[in-house]
This record gives structure tokens, sequence and C-alpha cells, in this order.
């Protein structure tokens, strides 16, 4: 079922969407609920969102997510009520006033921290209820079929998502048009939650994560270490077609660098704290390679013949995420990323910019990913902290990247306030098995940190210039991607990606063990990954292991096969299954791996 996405809405969008005025309007029935069955607790934020609604409680005693079903009933009776929506305007401390009078402490904060950029402040009020609201809300209560929503989970959510202030509670809420479209949505929940990432990495023995570790620190099984290698040498082998050239860097470096950059103070959150080695200098585990990189093109002076430069490199980095923000690959401490960065002319820039985004779509298409869109991230004009201060630059870099993406002719939405401090960029969304949207990978240009690291190339009329940087991760980290893979496969990667990609079983072991252990060996001989299951199970439990196990290719060998030096292959997720000679599999099979075929569709039509 399609999801509405309400983060980028405009407030004319939201007033003219009935569903997201019901969700909005239940976020308040929610709240009213609370206070009503739970007096003295203080009210954070409840916001529509992409599903339904959620709201932000500061209870004054422990609270247990089996009253749900409580909280739900009564808000079915506020419904009932057919309570009118009402919008006041107040002016800032009047609004600040009245909240502290009421004991909402937060919602006070809150007031006075809008006096910066507004003067005033709106209010809706439905029965006994109030609370600070921009609005839209549905006019009445009775405007909300009783049978639409159905709270659904609750977690806990930092006020203004900062770790060292009130840990809050929050409930989810689903609301849909009708009750038919909250069942379906519920069904395909479930249904998709057969292949979230973690639960298939579980089955199929992907990664694993332990506290003895670290949080947010995968530790690569044999099975998920196959993966990230394919999909490392697939992209290896497509940039060298394109020109790239790969470089290594350190895992550590010195902290000037990334003063230098700029990262630091203010990205200091986000990176794991300082090392201070006996030198006296502290050291940072890296949290990106584009200043390593830099370094690289300013090790000796650099001619305009040399442009593009395009370095690349699967860099390992750490970032020191949020406890609360870890999921799974989606999000992790230690990723590994699939990075470049291109330096080029500005009469180069558009052209080496649209082929970052045809590689970008050109993957997408081959691992057969729909529905992907792109977002154009502009920077903030108000917002100078947050983004270097160069209007011109900003002016320009921004119109020459809409520029591009509009010469595309696809489809893609402007997102103010997203951009990289450095810069305007593209980002490729997608939505995960759960229809969560997901950023899947990036391309941004950089205007304005190559000239804080001096990088300068010379010329045709013998001047220096700086170049444009354009940082690129179009399969993004190993984690994130290889999430959405085997969700979107679901765990039945193709041949040329598959943990093992060929399993040999024999109808009987001590007829036939040798036959199929002599196949198997001979495939890995040739460097493929292939296995001869003669364990004493039967022949029926052997194939159910193979096909639990999503191994694509299964031989099966008997007497007739061992006789004509033959084999039955049968494919994962096809009915048919085809018997020829040995050496006819093992040249398909080179034909798969080599063109790297999505076998793992039904609908792949293999060479006879």
């Amino acid at each position: 079922m399609a999801r509405q996405v309400y983060s980028n809405m405009s407030e004319q969008e939201k007033e003219n969407d009935p569903l997201y005025k019901r969700r909005h309007s239940l976020a308040h029935v929610l709240a009213e609920a609370v206070q009503r069955l739970y007096p003295g607790t203080r009210l954070g934020f409840g916001p529509a969102v992409d599903n339904g609604f959620y709201y932000d409680f500061q209870f004054a005693e422990e609270f247990d997510s089996e009253n749900l079903p409580k909280i739900e009933a009564e808000m079915r009776k506020i419904i009932g009520e057919k309570q009118a929506f009402t919008r006041t305007v107040l002016d800032i401390e009047e609004a600040a006033k009245r909240f502290e009078e009421a004991g909402e402490i937060l919602k006070a904060e809150h007031v006075r921290e809008l006096a910066e950029d507004h003067k005033e402040v709106s209010i809706y009020q439905n029965g006994e209820f109030t609370d600070l609201c921009a609005g839209p809300h549905v006019e009445n209560t009775s405007q909300i079929p009783s049978d639409c929503f159905a709270l659904d989970s609750v977690a806990g959510a930092y006020w203004h998502a900062d770790q060292s202030r009130e840990m809050l509670t929050r409930i989810y809420g689903l609301a849909f048009n009708n009750k038919k479209d909250l069942k379906e949505y519920l069904r395909q929940r479930e249904e998709a939650r057969k292949y979230d990432h973690r639960k298939l990495s579980k089955e199929l023995e992907f990664y694993t994560m332990t506290e003895k570790v670290g949080l947010g620190l995968p530790l690569w099984l044999p099975n998920g270490t196959v993966l990230r290698e394919e999909l490392e040498k697939f992209a290896k082998e497509t940039e060298q077609r394109g020109g790239y050239q790969r470089v290594a860097t350190p895992h550590i470096t010195n902290e000037q660098l990334f003063y230098t950059s700029g990262h630091l103070p203010y990205y200091k959150d986000g990176m794991y704290p300082p090392m201070q080695i006996d030198d006296g200098q502290n050291y940072y585990l890296k949290p990106m390679n584009c200043p390593m990189h830099h370094m690289i093109f300013s090790s000796r002076p650099r001619s305009y013949r040399e442009l593009p430069l395009r370095l690349a490199e699967y860099g390992n980095c750490y970032r020191y995420e949020g406890s609360g923000s870890l999921a799974g690959l989606l999000r992790v401490r230690g990723m590994c990323m699939n990075d470049a960065h291109i330096y080029c002319s500005p009469e180069q820039l558009a052209e080496e910019f649209k082929a970052v985004l045809d590689l970008h779509s050109f993957y997408y298409d081959k691992f057969r990913i729909e529905g992907y869109w792109m977002r154009l991230s502009l920077h903030d004009p108000k917002n100078t902290k947050k983004y270097v201060d160069n209007p011109e630059a900003w002016a320009q870099s921004e119109d020459a990247i809409r520029q591009v993406v509009r010469s595309m002719g696809v489809d893609f939405e402007e997102v103010p306030g997203e951009a990289a401090f450095y810069g305007p960029k593209v980002d490729f969304q997608i939505r995960n098995v759960l229809g969560r949207e997901e950023t899947a990978s990036t391309n941004q240009l950089d205007f304005a940190v190559p000239s804080r690291f001096n990088l300068v190339y010379t010329g045709k009329d013998g001047e220096y210039h700086t170049p444009y940087c354009i940082h690129r991760a179009p399969l993004g980290t190993h984690e994130r991607f290889l999430a959405f893979l085997m969700e979107h496969f679901k765990g039945a990667f193709p041949t040329w990606m598959s943990p093992v990609q060929v399993m040999v079983v024999p109808v009987s072991v001590e007829k036939f063990g040798d036959y199929a252990e002599r196949l198997a060996a001979a495939l890995r001989n040739d460097l493929y990954r292939a296995q001869a299951n003669l364990e004493g199970d039967s022949f029926n439990k052997k194939i159910r292991a193979a096909v639990t196990s999503k191994i694509p290719n299964i031989l099966v060998v008997g007497a007739n096969e061992a006789e004509n030096e033959s084999v039955t292959w049968r494919r994962y997720s096809v009915k048919d299954q085809r018997t020829l000679k040995f050496t006819e599999f093992q040249n398909i099979l080179a034909k798969m791996c080599k063109e790297r075929t999505m076998d793992n569709f039904a609908d792949v039509v293999l060479p006879e």
C-alpha cells in the first residue's frame, strides 16, 4: 500500500490532504486520552507521520505498553463526543505563560525557542485539550472513523532528540482512510517482516553483533563476507571501466585534517573521541574519506590535462551514531563506503555529475530496484551556522545541479535544508521492506572545501584554479546497501553473489557421493562456491535444506547422471528442472557469473 510522506509537504498541501488532517487530529485525540487517564502527564511533540501519528509524553508514573487498548478505547470515546477543533493565535509570551500555568514546562520551553523567528503562535483546542500547533485539523472529531486507526507501539524518545535531555515515552498509532486500508497495511507489514534483513541475517548467517565488540559494529560472517566482496568486486570493475583510479587511506588521522576540512568542531558529536598519541597530537577514527583524498590530490602539482581526476576507495569509516538510532545494518557505527571523489573543472561539472547519476541508476536497474526517486537537497540560506556562507556559490551550484537533474527527464523533489554544509546534493531514495523511506546513496557537489585545502590545478591559461569536487557513493555503504538487497531479494541472491552458488545432492551418498564430491571439487577448482551434501540425512531433507538456505542452484545426481557425466539442475524459485551434461552446466554457470545475471528472478531465461 502506498504511504504518504509528510516531511517535505507544504502547508497548503497539508491543508488539502484529508488523511494528513485526520492523522494530525488523532495525535491530539491521543494526547487528550492520555491526560484524561493519566493526570499530570506532560506533553512533548505530536505530529502526523507517513503511516499514522505519534505523541511524546512525560508520564508522572511508570507507563506500561499493555495500557494501549485502554487508551485506544478512550480515544474512540472522545471521537464519539464530536469535539470541534478551534484555532487561536497568541503572542509568544502569552502562549508561554499559558502553558507554564498548565504545568506544560516542555511546551512553554518550545514556545520561547520559537521567539527567534516568530512573534506569535497558534494553539488548537478540542474538548478540554489545548495544544501548541500550526494545524491543520479536521473540523470535528466526528469526521474520524472510529475503526480507521489503532495504537501500535511504544518507544523512548529524548526531548528535542537531545540525549542530555529528558527521556520521553513515544506512543505510535496507525491511521488510514478506513478499516479496510488499515487491515491491508497490517497484513502487508506482517508479510514484510518475514524479510526484514535482521531476521534474514540470523537465519542465513550473514552478520552478527555483540555488545562485547560494540553497538553498531557488525561482524561479517562467512556468508555475509561473500556478499560484501562480490558487491565490492562488481563496483571496482564498473569504476575501472569508468576511468576511476583506486587509492587507500588509513583508518585514523591527525585532528588538524578535520579542522582544515571544517568537520571539527561542528561534526564532533558524530565522531568517536580522540586518541592522544605519544607525540601529543590528537587522532580521530575517520568518519569520512574526503579529507584524505584531498591530500592525495595535493600531493603534487596538477594540470587541467589530468582532470577529471576520479579517486575511488572502499574506505572503512566510523561514526558515533546515537544508540537509539542504530537499526541493524541500516544505521551502524562502523561502515565500509563505496566512496569516490571527482575533481573537475567548471566546464566538466555537468557532464561528470550526470555520469554519476547515471551510475546510480545503472546499479539500481541492475538489481531490479524499482520505485526509487531523486531528492535534490538544497541549503537553508538563513542557517549560516550549518552551511558555508557564500550565497553566490550556493546559487550557482544549486542551479547547475538542478539543470543536470532536469536534463535527465526524471522525477525529483527539492528539499531545502538537507544539503551538505559544503554544497547541494542529490540523494537516491527508496523504501525498505516495511515501507519506510531511506536514503540509499548520494551524489554531492562541493564548491567550498577544496579551497580550504588549497587544492589547485594549472589551467590552459597558465593560472591556478580551484577544482570542484564531487563526492559520490552510488552503492552507499556495504552495510546499508546490503540490508536493502537482503530484503529486496528476500535473502535469495543471484548466483554471482550467493554465498553458496551450487549445492550437489546425491540421491544416495553410498552410491553417488564420490561423483557428487568430484563435481563440487571441479567447481571449486574453477573458483565457484560449491559444496556436496554428503550428510546422512534423507535425500528429501537435503533438498529442503538447500531450498531453505536459498541456494540458487541444486544439482541432483543419481545413477543416470553418474553414468552420463550429467546433472539434474534445479533453480531456486523455478519449478521446472533440466538434465544436462555437467560441462554444459559449467558453461552456463560461467556465463551467469560473468554477466552477473539476475537469475534469482523466475522470469530470467537462461541459455539452453
